[in-house]
């Protein structure tokens, strides 16, 4: 359990987006600056990251912040500041997203009960990073 001054809270979700166009630019130096930007964000904006994976076409985050944040906050949070510093410091992006946006609009999100566990969760995001490099979507049951 968590506290904060007006609350004590045990949430966690699972949250799962892509760049746009699910582009597979998720690579090298881009991956390891996601992944470093992610926690940057989250340790200044109170938001823990328990597992984070980042594939060459979307990103899986296992993560708890406090309840006075809104899902669509932190997902609106981890995705602006990621993208405006990765577009200043990859300007090379512009060519390949020449829109203007890094990532897709929309997101998935789980709340961890029921039938997906903590554990399951974990084990789903950790088969990625060991073993899945096509672009297959697991199955979670």
């Amino acid at each position: 359990m968590k506290r904060t001054s007006h609350a004590v809270y045990d949430t966690k979700y699972h949250l799962v987006w892509a760049p746009k166009y699910r582009k597979w630019i998720l690579r090298g130096d881009l991956r390891e600056r996601t992944e470093q930007l992610f926690y940057e964000i989250a340790e200044n904006h109170d938001i823990e990251i328990d597992t984070l994976e980042v594939v060459d076409d979307h990103v899986h985050l296992f993560v708890s912040f406090p309840p006075r944040y809104s899902i669509a906050n932190v997902v609106g949070k981890l995705k602006s500041i990621s993208a405006s510093v990765l577009f200043r410091e990859f300007p090379e992006l512009k060519r390949e997203l020449w829109g203007g946006e890094f990532w897709e609009d929309g997101y998935f999100v789980r709340t961890v009960g029921d039938k997906a566990t903590a554990e399951v969760i974990r084990r789903y995001i950790t088969y990625h990073q060991e073993h899945e490099k096509s672009a297959q979507q697991l199955e979670l049951f």
